[in-house]
């Protein structure tokens, strides 16, 4: 935690990447009662603390915009106290929570309890993301307009699709008059049932029943072809196939409103991963083939996707360590998602400003929250990256209640050294 809490904070002699102002050059940034106060000054205030961070990169706070914090119902996967300081290592300031607690938040209440656990925890800031259906049951809305008023920033059933059209269409129309966005999970359901990784000749081979690529695709379509129908703001969750990706880059071609995500796991690891049976490699979407990883990377550069998100999906050994069939779907993400998005710009596939972007001020865009800018009078919500900095990702080292990581022995090459969240740092390394 910050021991400088309350004086003037110099973060100074770094690169500065602002992708709002398009931005990226030397300088220093003056933080004051938790707002961005000045660029370069002249003349400090008393009692100003100076760090140095000569080859750090300084960008406005990032924004994971799924996430799983489990709480309530699931307290012995992850907390909102855990993984908001699982969040804060990773280099997030905030972070979107996913509905699918039990119970599901479905309430004003529940929206409630999770800004007031956030505040208690003071790691990170979190958004609720509140169910499109009563209880994810997909058969009528849920209180929308009461859990916006509560503090709701999206709606969703993630883990689940709304399998009903019209209910997907009153949904969008219905979110629209609030001006917050529904967020796809785009599965065909009855096209992925009981599958447990990507079909084709390795599910074949391993003996394991596979999910069709097109259970998503379907369903991106059908959603994107509803929100044309509407006019209204969609997102869709986790892309994973290139299908989905050529699906959105057309729409955004003829003007729909249509935004999108992926994950890093989507555009590092391919099926193989899964060989041997290694359930930490399982997940929903699941990973698919290299055909798909080029194009999620292609999709990232040339802005069809707006944005990584971890989709840190807690599990404990009891949903893990059994037969891969069994298992949970989801691995924990928040705290390698950077390193692993760091090897993109090292590979010279995006630059830092696109980083940014995808991190941060298309993060807060689409959620219609502050962030996304270093601008002065901004708020002082920062991450500060070292480029350079080694990381071993081990049991050891993960913050998060859940070990379940396909990435546990990875060594990075780059991270996230410090979070600061309305002018305190709330995590340095």
């Amino acid at each position: 935690m910050d021991t400088h809490a309350g004086k003037p904070l110099l973060l100074a002699n770094a690169r500065l990447i602002d992708p709002t102002a398009g931005r990226d050059a030397a300088g220093s940034l003056l933080i004051e009662n938790g707002i961005i106060a000045a660029h370069d000054p002249a003349v400090l205030p008393d009692g100003t603390h100076t760090i140095d961070l000569t080859g750090h990169w300084v960008l406005p706070g990032f924004i994971d915009m799924h996430v799983h914090l489990r709480e309530p119902g699931e307290e012995y996967k992850e907390t909102v106290a855990s993984g908001t300081r699982a969040a804060a290592a990773g280099g997030f300031t905030a972070v979107a929570c996913m509905p699918n607690t039990k119970p599901v938040l479905d309430t004003d209440q529940a929206v409630g309890q999770i800004l007031r656990l956030a505040e208690q925890a003071g790691f990170a800031k979190v958004y609720p993301v509140g169910a499109v259906s009563r209880g994810s049951g997909g058969e009528s809305l849920a209180e929308i307009g009461e859990m916006v008023k509560a503090g709701a920033v999206a709606f969703t059933d993630d883990g689940l699709p709304v399998r009903d059209s019209q209910l997907m269409r009153r949904a969008l129309e219905y979110a629209s008059s609030f001006g917050v966005p529904i967020i796809s999970h785009s599965e065909d359901t009855s096209l992925s049932r009981n599958g447990a990784m990507n079909e084709g000749a390795l599910s074949t081979r391993l003996g394991l029943r596979g999910i069709p690529r097109v259970a998503e695709e379907i369903m991106v379509y059908r959603d994107i072809a509803l929100a044309e129908y509407t006019g209204h703001h969609l997102h869709l969750a986790h892309i994973s196939t290139r299908e989905s990706v050529d699906l959105i880059r057309r729409a955004k071609a003829r003007g729909a409103r249509v935004t999108a995500e992926t994950a890093p796991h989507y555009f590092t690891l391919t099926e193989e991963a899964v060989e041997g049976y290694d359930t930490r490699a399982k997940m929903n979407p699941p990973l698919r083939t290299a055909d798909d990883v080029a194009a999620i990377r292609e999709g990232l550069a040339d802005g069809t996707i707006d944005a990584i998100a971890s989709d840190h999906a807690p599990h404990s050994d009891m949903e893990k360590d059994v037969e891969f069939d069994l298992a949970a779907n989801g691995i924990i993400g928040l705290e390698t998602s950077v390193p692993l998005a760091l090897r993109l710009v090292r590979e010279g596939r995006l630059t830092a400003v696109r980083l940014a972007e995808l991190y941060s001020a298309n993060p807060a865009a689409i959620l219609g929250v502050e962030g996304g800018s270093l601008a002065v009078g901004a708020g002082a919500d920062i991450t500060v990256i070292d480029p350079e900095r080694p990381m071993t990702y081990t049991e050891d080292s993960v913050v998060s209640k859940s070990r379940n990581s396909p990435f546990l022995g990875w060594e990075f090459t780059g991270r996230a050294v410090m979070t600061i969240v309305g002018g305190k740092v709330v995590f340095a390394v």
